[in-house]
């Protein structure tokens, strides 16, 4: 008889992670970084569209994390929300890094690191053993350099 797989609730996992963490950018202001921080769909929407250059949609970004995503990280300034990571996950030892966005005005400051820091802490704490992330080429030096990730072979399909 095949033995029933026994997964721990997110719920019931151990997330002593640091879940904050502000810091004084260059420019002066102040900028949070949080572990699972509050957010409104519409302010990630907003984020989404200029980081990657398209409309503002009505996706349903609380939705899509609830279901699929171990956490997320966000980065506020001024109470306005200026960064975005989202970390999914399969339920066990694997998480990914995906949607990772940072206002333009505030990119080469900073932010993103801080955002995949407190990401790669929180996984950690979940109890993962990976935690993987894809990138464009341009985007290398700052996943393998500034953040620590190794060079993997891996593959990708299109499905449409």
């Amino acid at each position: 008889m095949p033995t029933k797989a026994s997964v721990t609730p997110l719920a019931e996992r151990v997330l002593d992670a640091e879940t904050r963490v502000s810091q004084r950018l260059a420019d002066g202001n102040e900028l949070c970084v949080e572990w699972r921080g509050d957010f409104e769909n519409n302010e990630i929407n907003a984020l989404h569209a200029v980081c990657f250059e398209h409309p503002i949609s009505d996706y349903d970004w609380a939705a899509k994390l609830d279901r699929f995503s171990l956490g997320w990280t966000c980065a506020r300034q001024s109470e306005k929300l200026v960064g975005f990571v989202n970390v999914a996950w399969d339920g066990g030892v694997h998480a990914f890094i995906l949607d990772t966005m940072v206002d333009p005005s505030l990119q080469r400051h900073g932010v993103a690191r801080r955002l995949i820091t407190l990401a790669i802490d929180g996984s950690r704490q979940a109890g993962c053993d990976w935690l993987h992330v894809d990138f464009e080429a341009s985007l290398r030096p700052f996943y393998l350099e500034s953040c620590g990730f190794r060079p993997t072979d891996a593959g990708v399909l299109p499905l449409k």
